[in-house]
């Protein structure tokens, strides 16, 4: 069984898209166009995630995720035809736990919405390992293994290494890495997500010196490499 996504978005085109996209992974749906309409639904139905747009009519998707936040710890994965910074970062700190910038592809809109589903405990269902390269998470177990060995992680670790399996060759901000520990290391800030990265390739790099499968992308962020090492 597939979880409930209340999709938020004022264009009906895309919102007919995520609809359909949606219903094809399994999920249930409900559409809504406006800002008062979403705080209203999200209360009423208690989704298991929201997939919210910025530009809306009236209350525009920054001021109901900061609703939404003040309600609760409802997932919240934030679409926008911005791209600057700024707006990316001022979804983060209201609390959101993704960011996508249009135009995107569904196929990869799918991707993020099964890493936060994923992230919260409410993806409706068992999720199966996922592996890029010799790496392998598997969210039922709380397992990773590396080219067949079992890895210790901490809770944090696992989390990031979660999320970035789930999205191979994706590279990820500091602060995107950050949300995902969200609720497990309450006191962490970007610069411990440093400490993290360098605690895991200790783990599943054959030199952490000369990283071949957690990768710096410089000036942005990391990646996990889906090539074997």
């Amino acid at each position: 069984m597939g979880a409930h996504v209340l999709v938020v978005e004022d264009d009906e085109m895309q919102a007919e898209l995520i609809r359909r996209s949606l219903l094809a992974e399994g999920h249930t749906v409900t559409v809504v166009h406006d800002g008062p309409a979403a705080v209203d639904a999200a209360r009423r139905l208690a989704p298991d995630l929201v997939v919210l747009d910025v530009m809306l009519p009236g209350p525009d998707g920054f001021e109901v995720c900061r609703t939404l936040r003040r309600d609760g710890d409802l997932p919240v994965l934030m679409l926008t035809a911005r791209a600057a910074e700024d707006d990316l970062l001022r979804g983060l700190d209201l609390g959101a736990d993704d960011y996508m910038t249009k135009p995107y592809s569904p196929r990869e809109l799918m991707a993020r919405v099964r890493t936060v589903l994923r992230r919260g405990g409410r993806s409706g269902h068992g999720d199966p390992p996922v592996r890029a390269g010799a790496v392998t998470v598997d969210p039922v177990r709380h397992e990773v293994r590396c080219d067949g060995a079992p890895v210790e992680c901490t809770p944090a670790e696992f989390a990031i290494l979660l999320a970035m399996a789930a999205e191979p060759e994706r590279v990820f901000t500091r602060r995107q890495l950050l949300a995902h520990t969200r609720g497990i290391d309450r006191a962490s800030t970007e610069r411990a997500v440093d400490v993290h990265i360098m605690n895991l390739r200790r783990k599943i790099e054959d030199d952490p010196r000369r990283p071949a499968r957690l990768l710096t992308v410089f000036g942005v962020g990391y990646k996990l490499s889906a090539r074997r090492a």
